[in-house]
């Protein structure tokens, strides 16, 4: 039996979710085709058991062909020049010989430690680029109605979500590295929030460092107390906003890799939205209106099981799916300390030249992300995201590498930015 089924065994002994036949596809779907409630059995092992509970209350997956997605020239001939004096360090904590691309470009599915390497891989991924600025998004949190639809509790409205990496930088200069006396990783900035009137000018940023043992400043500014409140790691777990998200789930996961003890459990083929026609996302009809209907298709992944190691984490274990061609992560399931499915992030990625007819043309094609859900399926609750907002006719949502250009500076991650965007 393979790494895959072994893992998942064992796996399903101590949720009660997965049984031992998880490990032999039964999938028998083919491009044309579109999965259902009704259909679904063909789906076999394709899609994780949060998937599943998505496609009983509403999900379809139209089936389409595979695609090969290629990385760009810069993060191949980086990978080419600086990974072979790249290793783990010897708590596998860190990296130590790291510059740019990818820093272990042929991981072997028998080597011990695999599932380190395959998360520092998907943390120094071939899109993670070296700004990025995503505007004009909103989202809607609810209850899942298995007859009427999803309801609609909160509607928010959001301005800016901005990225900026200091190391690993291959597009904008400087590179490799900004101007670094901190240590500085990365910064990201989600502010202000602009609907509903009650959070209007909240906001969050953070900053992640490389020393393994510094943990991230995340701060989150309330106007209506007039004051910024830091948040633990631990903390980064919890939903905010009356959400279902957190911050540490953005993009399938956005914590740091020495937060958690990694398992690789092995590799196998599932159902991925990577080439999504729909930009702005389009909903599901009726009941299913929770999350996007769209392209899926087959893709090679890694999976990997992560356990936290703070205490206080919300969350028991992730089970993330990584696709081992892009390294971008279709979906993860969560799962509760007693062991049992609690939320499942599902991505829709369409990756293209060009968002829109008018939109930036990159040389490469650059992961736009359409939409994301977070399910809670111990709550039947759910929040989607569109990315950009249908509201904004021929918005590109996604703006990659390119700096000042797009207002994008060191200032907007300072907390005197945060407080003042928010007044």
């Amino acid at each position: 039996m393979s790494h895959w089924g072994r893992g998942m065994i064992a796996f399903g002994m101590a949720t009660g979710l997965l049984c031992a036949t998880l490990g032999r596809s039964r999938a028998d779907v083919s491009p044309g085709e579109t999965i259902t409630k009704e259909n679904m059995a063909k789906l076999g092992d394709l899609v994780s058991p949060g998937v599943k509970w998505c496609i009983e209350r509403g999900l379809q997956l139209t089936i389409d062909s595979y695609k090969k997605i290629e990385w760009n020239k810069e993060f191949h001939d980086a990978t080419e020049k600086y990974s072979s004096q790249v290793k783990l360090a010897a708590d596998g904590r860190s990296l130590e010989g790291y510059v740019a691309g990818m820093p272990f470009p042929n991981v072997d599915a028998n080597d011990p430690q695999a599932a380190l390497k395959i998360m520092w891989n998907y943390d120094y991924k071939p899109y993670a680029t070296d700004d990025a600025d995503l505007r004009n998004f909103d989202a809607d949190t609810g209850p899942i109605n298995e007859s009427s639809g999803m309801g609609n509790e909160r509607h928010f409205l959001l301005d800016h979500l901005r990225g900026l990496f200091y190391t690993a930088r291959l597009i904008v200069d400087p590179k490799p590295e900004l101007p670094n006396p901190d240590k500085v990783r990365g910064k990201s900035s989600l502010h202000p929030i602009l609907e509903p009137f009650d959070l209007k000018g909240v906001g969050l940023t953070s900053i992640r460092y490389i020393d393994a043992d510094r943990q991230d400043d995340t701060w989150l500014y309330l106007p209506s107390l007039r004051r910024v409140r830091r948040l633990s790691s631990a903390q980064r777990s919890d939903a905010l906003f009356g959400q279902d998200t957190d911050v540490d789930s953005y993009g399938g996961y956005a914590g740091q890799v020495p937060w958690f003890t990694w398992k690789f459990l092995g590799e196998k083929e599932v159902l991925g939205s990577m080439h999504a026609e729909s930009f702005p996302v389009k909903y599901c009809p009726g009941r299913g209106d929770f999350i996007f209907c769209d392209k899926w298709e087959k893709r090679k992944v890694w999976v990997v099981e992560g356990t936290p190691k703070q205490p206080q984490y919300a969350y028991g274990k992730r089970l993330i799916f990584v696709d081992k061609e892009t390294y971008v992560i279709p979906f993860t399931d969560i799962f509760d300390r007693a062991g049992q499915l609690w939320k499942v992030w599902i991505n829709q990625y369409t990756f293209r030249h060009k968002a829109t007819a008018t939109g930036i043309e990159y040389n490469s094609e650059m992961p736009f992300q359409a939409s994301i859900t977070m399910v809670d399926t111990q709550l039947s609750h759910a929040t989607r995201a569109a990315l950009p907002s249908s509201k904004y006719p021929g918005e590109q949502g996604w703006y990659f590498n390119q700096g000042e250009k797009t207002g994008l500076t060191e200032e907007f991650f300072t907390i005197a930015h945060l407080i003042a965007s928010g007044n």
